[in-house]
């Protein structure tokens, strides 16, 4: 069995070398704007960036690096088993590990419960909940033997109350809340920080077309920094969930 490298531990909220920072779904919206917000606010940051599409991760991680932080692309689906293999592989080459996890990833596409055929409603499903329970199977051991680590779950208000015409993604969010609460129960002794974000309305490209005005939505560079200042709080602390909602309304 290859052994996981040891890292010097801290009393902090960052190892005493630069984390590894892995985020999924990282080439546009939130995920762009967590990229950043690392690659800007931790001094050395290492990033992992992930997503489908290449061309766009490239461009993210220019960014990023101009900001100081060494960057890595590594295009793969993460609801797809097999992909998360090959990405855990290749990721542990490179840094031997993950100290902060960010699952990212998701998509959504509207369709009431009568109207959701089986396959869209995998789609969703696959897309929002399977992709958490892949990537942190892949990364969380890594943290355990190393006896620290953060795991961000991104869900979303349609994880905490029902949406019509949303019924694939509703029951995935709600799915990636009831999950995130089970992993925060087996991995709270293990060193492991646990937490849920709960986003309202953003500026994304999950929103165009919508016909709500971004007058009316939260930045995705405030998602961003509350990630950030979670993640700098002691050891001894956990923010187990956060609700994030526009000011102007509830959306």
């Amino acid at each position: 069995m290859k052994k996981t490298p040891t890292r010097q531990k801290t009393t902090g909220g960052a190892p005493s070398s630069a984390p590894v920072v892995l985020i999924t779904g990282a080439s546009q919206g939130i995920g762009e704007a967590l990229s950043l917000a690392f690659a800007g606010g931790i001094p050395g940051a290492r990033l992992a960036l992930v997503a489908r599409q290449a061309g766009k991760l490239q461009r993210v991680a220019r960014a990023c690096r101009a900001l100081g932080a060494e960057t890595r692309v590594f295009p793969a689906d993460v609801s797809d088993a097999a992909a998360v293999e090959a990405l855990s592989r290749a990721v542990l080459r490179v840094w031997g590990g993950v100290d902060v996890l960010v699952n990212n990833a998701g998509r959504f596409a509207p369709g009431s419960f009568l109207e959701s055929s089986v396959a869209d409603f995998d789609a969703m499903i696959a897309a929002n909940l399977r992709s958490v329970f892949l990537v942190s199977r892949a990364f969380v051991p890594g943290m355990i033997a190393r006896g620290q680590g953060d795991v961000f779950n991104m869900s979303s208000i349609a994880g905490l109350q029902p949406y019509s015409s949303s019924a694939g993604y509703c029951a995935a969010k709600f799915g990636v809340t009831g999950l995130s609460k089970v992993m925060r129960a087996d991995l709270r002794s293990r060193g492991v920080r646990v937490c849920t974000v709960y986003p309202g309305a953003t500026v994304s490209p999950a929103w165009e077309g919508s016909g709500v005005s971004p007058d009316r939505m939260m930045p995705a560079e405030d998602i961003a920094q509350a990630f950030l200042d979670v993640y700098r709080l002691t050891r001894r602390t956990v923010v187990e969930e956060i609700v994030l909602r526009p000011q102007a309304g509830d959306i």
